[in-house]
């Protein structure tokens, strides 16, 4: 039987048709590990501030192959040798790079695995065979370091998909950026990503909408209140699972998500973990929460059901850290159990640019390479290394 032609056109609502270039990338597109991913929203609880925010991983794990395939063009167009194998590797590392997301992204990362979701992405890249390069890129083990720095730097296609979704998405204007300069001004110099210096007023917009999006959208208070209160709910069924109080007789859960709540946070070569994480995504945890806002234990009952009912609590931000004196002066709960489980306090922190990561170098016609801080006449070293905090209290 003749094989069918699996260079497909996907429809999207950001950049119009994009492509998917060859048999193999479709093949790990149709794979378990990147289909969960329709399952798992981009913002997690952020669209009970934006109701628009219904994205997925998936669809922008596709938004970012296509920006990866615009690049590597681009670059191919100003005579730097790409290979197909190259060329695929790179593509293949931005499609399975978010794999390793838990259900509601960010907001429970290390619930279901002690590892960082990017430890468990390149998991499963190796389940997936996919090549040596591949892998080398993802991992920044490969000779040309501007491949992995198109999948993963300061201005990579992850980075550029993302705030371009989430602001398409949410309606958040702040977040608009270049991105089609942007990637026309991306270059190579001494193997690295630079920018050519027609781009750096693009640069400028990105970092300072990045740095927008981060307080208007992903640290958003409600959305900080919404996390806590998803956060709380699995630490207290945990916690009744460890004393055998959970029931999941009486009220049956997804045995993908008992598993975890039974066995704990997995390592990352736990393969039985990690066969129940690929059938694990948000339906798993609202599920859950629907049955346990009518738990005997009052606790989880009522903790499932405020966020069912978008009761999100109270949260207080402001910039220096809250004393004790004032934890108590608003602090309405008296035991310890309620304390741990109703209340939080931590901080936020926002950084526009980090001076440790890899430089965003300006390339200008002379073959001269500054720094973004030095290249720039907005953004100086002092406003890019200025880290903003935040510290919240947070009560139900």
């Amino acid at each position: 039987m003749a094989t069918l032609n699996k260079k497909k056109i996907i429809n999207d609502p950001v950049y119009g048709f994009i492509n998917i270039p060859n048999e193999a990338l479709f093949d790990l597109i149709q794979s378990s590990e990147v289909q969960r991913l329709r399952r798992i929203k981009q913002l997690g609880l952020s669209n009970l501030v934006y109701p628009g925010a219904e994205h997925t991983r998936f669809a922008h794990s596709l938004g970012a192959m296509h920006l990866m395939n615009e690049a590597l063009d681009v670059l191919r167009q100003k005579n730097i040798e790409i290979s197909e194998d190259e060329y695929t590797s790179a593509c293949s590392a931005i499609l399975l790079h978010d794999t390793g997301h838990s259900p509601f992204s960010h907001c429970l990362e290390h619930v279901f695995f002690e590892c960082s979701h990017e430890e468990l992405s390149l998991e499963f890249m190796k389940k997936n065979n996919l090549s040596q390069i591949a892998i080398d890129i993802f991992s920044n083990k490969y000779p040309r370091k501007f491949l992995h720095q198109l999948v993963s730097s300061q201005v990579d296609t992850d980075r550029l998909d993302y705030l371009t979704r989430d602001s398409f998405f949410t309606g958040v204007s702040e977040g608009v950026i270049g991105t089609d300069r942007i990637l026309k001004m991306f270059n190579v110099c001494n193997n690295e990503l630079v920018i050519d210096e027609k781009g750096i007023y693009s640069i400028e917009k990105f970092i300072i909408s990045r740095r927008l999006m981060y307080w208007q959208v992903y640290m958003h208070k409600t959305v900080v209140a919404a996390d806590n209160l998803l956060a709380k709910i699995l630490l207290r069924a945990k916690y009744l699972q460890n004393e055998n109080k959970l029931h999941f007789e009486q009220s049956p859960l997804s045995e993908h998500l008992y598993y975890f709540l039974k066995n704990g946070a997995a390592q990352k070569e736990n393969k039985e973990a990690l066969e129940h994480f690929i059938l694990l995504d948000d339906s798993d945890i609202w599920s859950a929460v629907k049955v346990w806002s009518k738990h005997q234990d009052k606790i989880l009952s009522n903790l499932a059901t405020n966020l069912i009912n978008r009761k999100l609590g109270k949260i207080i931000i402001k910039d220096s850290p809250f004393t004790e004196e004032q934890i108590k002066e608003h602090c309405k709960y008296q035991s310890k159990e309620e304390i741990l489980y109703f209340t939080n306090s931590a901080e936020l922190h926002n950084k526009a640019y980090n001076f440790k990561d890899t430089k965003i170098n300006i390339l200008f016609k002379d073959g001269s390479l500054k720094e973004i801080c030095d290249a720039s006449d907005q953004l100086d070293s002092s406003f890019l290394s200025k880290e903003i905090k935040k510290y919240f209290y947070y009560q139900i």
